[in-house]
Order: structure tokens, then C-alpha cells, then sequence
């Protein structure tokens, strides 16, 4: 363990210590403005390992964001059970990173402002709903302990578009939510009533065969199914011409004798050059799904682009000879990435129910067509294997998924950082006995 007392009393050492002192002054630095931020050794394989922190230097003139401005290249290493410095390099020197535009603090933000957010008012005419006593919270049927760690934080607004698709037993509540960050989360909640199958059964020992589904009632199976939704996303990511990125996390090793670490992780990324290639499976390695535009640049030269973040992952469990699944064989992969074509619009063809297969997205994602620098389109599969439990009848609670589309260096810096909060909106309203139909 690890004090705060510690933690400065080691700093304090290291302002103390003659050759730190003449490492800042060689930079022409002013060690008034230098702050030091603790961070434990830790084990790397000794018999017996010391309780020892690495204190990482940090330049705090013309800003108060003092982890942007590191002072690199000086290593300072303390014990903490003798408390003194055990080692100490000043290895290697570069640029001071400029402290112009790192304020984050919006008392200190200075015009032009912007996105301007309207005032917002949520009306409780019965009241708030919810009783707070201490850290006990009552709301509804849930009692729960709350407690918060206080930091400051933008207040953030969305706007979110709804549709609510009513097919069949079920609602599909279809939310596209637009941030002033530039990002759009997208959210499905299904609700409805289950697919049920009468049985004999009024008890769960009486089951000797699979049932395919819960007894969620007495002589009532709730069916084990599937949902699946595509989303056919025509970006255009700051024009039409756009390539497709795969950007794979890499473990790499580290070679011997440079450090105690045996390895890292870095990024490798390749522009996707066909449909066929495009097409994904989440989940069997690490990466990230970009499209950019390979034309359009920020000022530190990284492509502008919007990254795919995606939610909870389903992948079909039929087998794939199984007419189901080659009607919907847009489920074989999460991820799909096509030319524009104006006549390759639905993913499981026109007339799903009635398709043989020959005319979906699993068969035009088989041309190897072009796709770098061009209009493309991004299909994203989204799933539920819903198994029902009892809480799902005889109406089910809403059960949710989705996914998101976030601006990846498509701005110079964060959007929203002068961003001015909405005004706080008392209202005095009264209301009489009033019923409403």
C-alpha cells in the first residue's frame, strides 16, 4: 500500500536533490512550475520486491492540464521504506509541448463559443420520486447506498430521435442520440410479448426433454430466439471518397536488456482494399474499425475518420446450410463494407421471407470490389440471443444494444470544450386537480 503522505514526501526529495535541480536548469526550466505525479514500480519477477515509485515530471507554466506538458527524458526512483532516491537518469531531451490551447476549464474558455446549447426544464408535478437520506437512496421498489468521488466535468446535452417499430409481438424503440462531440450513439430496446408455446408442464422438474425456451408460466414455453438488425450507413466522412481502416492492436516484445518489461502493445493499420476483405467478425482479435477520408487531413497529419464502437456481440448459432440463415446470412459477419450501389439497399434481400439467398449482402460482398478511396457504405449487424426468464412475462422489460459512431481526429481538438453549459431553469408551476385521458 501506498500513502498519500508518501507520495509527498518522496516529491519533496526528488526538489531536493542536486542533480534534478540542475537537469530542470538546463532546460531553462523553472522548477517552480515543475510537479511530479507518483506511479508504483511495481513486480517484475525479484524474489523479493521493494515498495518503490517512479515519479514522472510534469510542466505546469501556461497551464493548469499539467499532464499534457511532461518533462521527458529525467527518470526519478524512490524507496519508499528508506525513503531516499535509488535511481536517477537524465538520459534524453526534447521539445516542450506548447501549453497554447490545453486550457479545459470553461470560466477561462474565451470567445467565439460554441455549440450553443437551449436551456432544458424536466417537470415532476407529483414531486421528485425518490428519497435521499444520507447515502440511502428510495426510489420505486430499489433501496441502494451512493457515494461519489467529486471531479469536475462538462455538463453534456443530446438530442435523440426516436421511432418506435411495432412488428409483430414485438416494439423495437429505435433511438439515433446526435452529441455535440460529434458523436451518434445508436440504441435498440425491444419490448413486447414473448413467442410462447403451450406445454403440459406446470413445473420445471417435469422437463425431461429440451424445451427449447423457459417455463416462464404454468403450461407456457417462452421460445428461445433471435433478433437481428442492420444498419445501412451511407457516412460520407467529409465527402463521399472514403477508405476503410482496420487498425489491429498488436502485442509486441520487448527486446532483452532494454527493460524489465517482456511487452507492449502498439497499433498496426491497413486500408481494407476490397468488399470481400471488408467483411468482419467481432471479437476474435483486437481492433478498431475507422472510415476516414484519405484526402482530407487534420494540421498533425492524421486522416479525419469516424471510428465504429460497438456494443454487446451476437453471432448466428444456426448452421449455415440451415435455410434461416441463408435467408439472413448478413448475420455471418457483424461488420460489411460495400461500394454504393443504389440497388443494394436491404441487406437480406427485398422479400426476406421469401429470398433463396442470391440476392443479400452475404452474395454482393463476394465480388471483391474496390472500396479504397471511394463512396462506400458500412453495414453493422446488430444482435440479441434472447434467452427468456420470467421477468419477461407476460410483457417483457425493455432489453437493449446498440452501437457508436465517434469522430476520430475529424476535429482539431475536443468540439465541445467552449461549449457554455445551458442555464439551470427553476419552474414555479402549479397544477390542479386535473386528470388527463
Amino acid at each position: 500500500m501506498y500513502s498519500v503522505d508518501e507520495q509527498t514526501a518522496a516529491s519533496e526529495l526528488a526538489f531536493k536533490y542536486e542533480p534534478f535541480i540542475k537537469s530542470v536548469a538546463s532546460r531553462g526550466l523553472n522548477i517552480s512550475h515543475v510537479v511530479f505525479s507518483a506511479f508504483p514500480v511495481g513486480w517484475f519477477g525479484e524474489e523479493k520486491s521493494n515498495r518503490t515509485f517512479k515519479l514522472s515530471c510534469f510542466y505546469t507554466n501556461d497551464t493548469v492540464n499539467l499532464y499534457v506538458r511532461p518533462l521527458e527524458g529525467i527518470t526519478v526512483v524512490v524507496d519508499l521504506d528508506e525513503m531516499k532516491i535509488v535511481e536517477y537518469y537524465d538520459r534524453f531531451r526534447v521539445p516542450m509541448p506548447k501549453g497554447e490551447g490545453t486550457e479545459f476549464r470553461l470560466s477561462k474558455q474565451r470567445p467565439p463559443f460554441g455549440p450553443h446549447l437551449n436551456s432544458v426544464a424536466v417537470v415532476a408535478p407529483d414531486g421528485p420520486g425518490f428519497t435521499i437520506n444520507g447515502h440511502i437512496v428510495n426510489w420505486a421498489n430499489w433501496k441502494f447506498h451512493l457515494g461519489f468521488d467529486i471531479r469536475e466535468a462538462r455538463q453534456e446535452v443530446s438530442l435523440v430521435v426516436r421511432t418506435v417499430a411495432t412488428v409483430g409481438n414485438y416494439d423495437h424503440i429505435l433511438d439515433w442520440e446526435f452529441k455535440p462531440t460529434g458523436s451518434i450513439k445508436v440504441e435498440v430496446g425491444l419490448s413486447g410479448v414473448l413467442e410462447a408455446r403451450a406445454v403440459t408442464y406446470t413445473h420445471k422438474d417435469q422437463i425431461k426433454e429440451d424445451a427449447r425456451g423457459t417455463l416462464v408460466a404454468e403450461n407456457t414455453i417462452g421460445v428461445n430466439h433471435d433478433h437481428y438488425l442492420n444498419y445501412y450507413l451511407d457516412l460520407d466522412v467529409d465527402g463521399e471518397a472514403n477508405s476503410f481502416v482496420k487498425t489491429n492492436l498488436v502485442t509486441k516484445r520487448v527486446s532483452p536488456n532494454i527493460s524489465p518489461r517482456k511487452s507492449y502493445w502498439t497499433v498496426s493499420s491497413e486500408i481494407v482494399k476490397t468488399d470481400t476483405d471488408a467483411r468482419t467478425k467481432l471479437g476474435l482479435k483486437p481492433a478498431e474499425l475507422v472510415l476516414i477520408n484519405p484526402n482530407k487531413k487534420t494540421k498533425t497529419g492524421n486522416n479525419i475518420g469516424y471510428r465504429l464502437i460497438p456494443g454487446s456481440v451476437s453471432s448466428p448459432l444456426l448452421l449455415e446450410d440451415d435455410f434461416p440463415q441463408i435467408r439472413g446470412a448478413f448475420t455471418n459477419y457483424n461488420v460489411w463494407v460495400t461500394p454504393y450501389n443504389k440497388s443494394e439497399k436491404w441487406a437480406g434481400g427485398k422479400f426476406v421471407d421469401q429470398s433463396g439467398g442470391e440476392d443479400t449482402l452475404a452474395i454482393w460482398s463476394l465480388r471483391n470490389r474496390d472500396i479504397q478511396n471511394k463512396d462506400i457504405v458500412l453495414w453493422y449487424t446488430l444482435g440479441f440471443h434472447h434467452v427468456p426468464s420470467q421477468e419477461d412475462f407476460p410483457v417483457m422489460p425493455t432489453l437493449s444494444n446498440g452501437f457508436e459512431l465517434r469522430p476520430t481526429n475529424f476535429f482539431e481538438s475536443n468540439p465541445v470544450l467552449k461549449t457554455k453549459s445551458p442555464k439551470y431553469v427553476n419552474l414555479n408551476c402549479t397544477f390542479p386537480n386535473t386528470s388527463w385521458n
